[in-house]
């Protein structure tokens, strides 16, 4: 990987424009601040528990590997890690068919995503840059807004590879594999959301910060809580919701509502993270999603 300034991921994109990135043009990985799992703001099932803490470092420290090699190190997940992600699969499975995006149901079979078995980061990654460029870097847990989203402008998904505690395998309160691979990664495939994605990530690394703010209420209305029109109807493609059934369920229920998607209205809604989501917003299409976000973007500096 190339050597860039430690800065490069707050500087102006060359131009407001999509991009492919091959490997060797990626700035490099530099240390970021994660959050240790015993500072999560967030109740966490596994915080008392040594064994569960010792194998997610351990899962973590294979991030730090990709940091220094740009190689992938796959998880040799155990069996009991196993059960959580065919639990979760299987319990998710018959709301997929009935309320996720028709593009998602296929993405899912495309990158041979199942319910038997914890996809591994290095498979997706391969398959993602064949179709739209996207790749995926592990990381260890959560980071900084503004490091998290600059990352998309390179085609670049940052990803955890450990699973959530088997206590409670319907309840994580931070991105593991299921929420990573059952919610975010397979909308990669798709052109106009990866461009999308891209468009978030060149207006973090020049945003100002009520402007980032804006993004990540975006961000969150969208690639965690979105909707789609499909055939007539809302659909998910949010990975908050494809990735919990019972956000999924109450995604579709009477206690909430389903707004058309309007930019302005969306990035100045606030949002709590613990709390079912009151208002969700529709979009009428992914291309939608990409040119509104060009949109935006393209407005920051002109304020």
């Amino acid at each position: 990987m190339v050597t860039l300034d430690r800065h490069i991921l707050t500087t102006e994109p060359a131009a407001m424009a999509n991009f492919e990135v091959a490997d060797e043009e990626l700035p490099d990985f530099v240390d970021m601040p994660f959050e240790d799992i015993e500072e999560l703001p967030l109740d966490h099932p596994g915080a008392r528990d040594e064994e569960y803490r010792t194998r997610r470092d351990h899962i973590a420290s294979l991030s730090k590997n990709f940091r220094q090699t740009g190689v992938i190190t796959d998880v040799d997940y155990t069996d009991e890690e196993q059960s959580v992600w065919r639990y979760v699969a299987g319990e998710l499975q018959e709301l997929h068919e009935k309320r996720a995006s028709p593009f998602y149901l296929q993405a899912k079979k495309s990158l041979g995503i199942s319910n038997d078995r914890i996809p591994q980061l290095s498979e997706m990654t391969k398959r993602l840059k064949e179709t739209t460029g996207f790749r995926l870097a592990p990381i260890e847990g959560l980071v900084d807004t503004r490091a998290f989203l600059s990352w998309l402008s390179w085609r670049t998904m940052l990803s955890t590879q450990y699973i959530r505690h088997h206590s409670r395998p319907g309840y994580t309160p931070e991105p593991d594999i299921v929420h990573e691979a059952m919610g975010h990664i397979p909308m990669f495939t798709n052109k106009d959301f990866a461009d999308f994605s891209q468009f978030i990530g060149h207006g973090a690394r020049i945003a100002n910060d009520e402007q980032l703010e804006g993004l990540g209420r975006l961000y969150w209305f969208t690639v965690e809580f979105g909707l789609v029109e499909a055939d007539g109807e809302p659909k998910a493609f949010g990975a908050g919701l494809l990735s919990s059934f019972k956000e999924l369920e109450n995604a579709f229920s009477d206690d909430v509502e389903r707004r058309s998607f309007v930019l302005e209205e969306v990035i100045a809604h606030d949002y709590t993270y613990s709390d079912m989501q009151p208002v969700l917003y529709v979009a009428p299409s992914y291309k939608f999603l990409k040119e509104e976000t060009r949109r935006y973007i393209e407005s920051f500096g002109k304020n």
